[in-house]
């Protein structure tokens, strides 16, 4: 090799087609430019065709997501109403039986006091009578002890001739 030729002589072209391999170039060239589009182009198109179908299962996908979203929060919203539906129907049921239980309490309460004054009364009414049959037996035994030292003999008898005289005429 002739290293001072490529000192001297700077830049230069070199047309020996052999030497510098242009035309291997072009073949090469050539070929990536012939056939490189169409392999290459199918590679392309079918990886292109797999993004569209995984992009469109995709959005199907979301779409039924977000069918599904909507109709849980329907649902819930539905389940939200019906839930304050059953929370104020018990509170209006448990005032209702409230009421109805302090009705009957206070109901239960006047008709055992009611109970206690009418005992009270029968109670009452049983002592007055036994107090005054014992005050008529009393006042019977007072005058009957003392009927004989008032009454003597004959006032005995004309007492009860006028008593049998008067039971005659009744």
């Amino acid at each position: 090799m002739n290293l001072s030729f490529l000192a001297t002589s700077g830049f230069g072209l070199n047309l020996n087609l052999f030497e510098t391999n242009i035309v291997n170039w072009a073949v090469v060239v050539f070929g990536l430019y012939k056939f490189l589009p169409s392999f290459l182009g199918k590679i392309l198109q079918k990886r292109r065709e797999g993004i569209l179908l995984e992009l469109k299962d995709a959005e199907d996908r979301l779409k039924n997501a977000t069918k599904s979203l909507e109709k849980a929060k329907a649902d819930l919203q539905l389940a939200e109403e019906k839930a304050k539906q059953i929370k104020a129907d018990s509170i209006k049921r448990s005032e209702s039986i409230r009421l109805e239980s302090e009705k009957k309490a206070i109901e239960e309460m006047a008709r055992i006091k009611q109970s206690s004054i009418s005992d009270e009364s029968s109670e009452a009414s049983r002592a007055i009578s036994q107090l005054r049959k014992e005050a008529v037996e009393l006042a019977i035994q007072k005058a009957l002890d003392s009927l004989p030292n008032r009454l003597d003999q004959l006032a005995q008898e004309n007492l009860v001739t006028q008593s049998i005289n008067k039971i005659e005429m009744n």
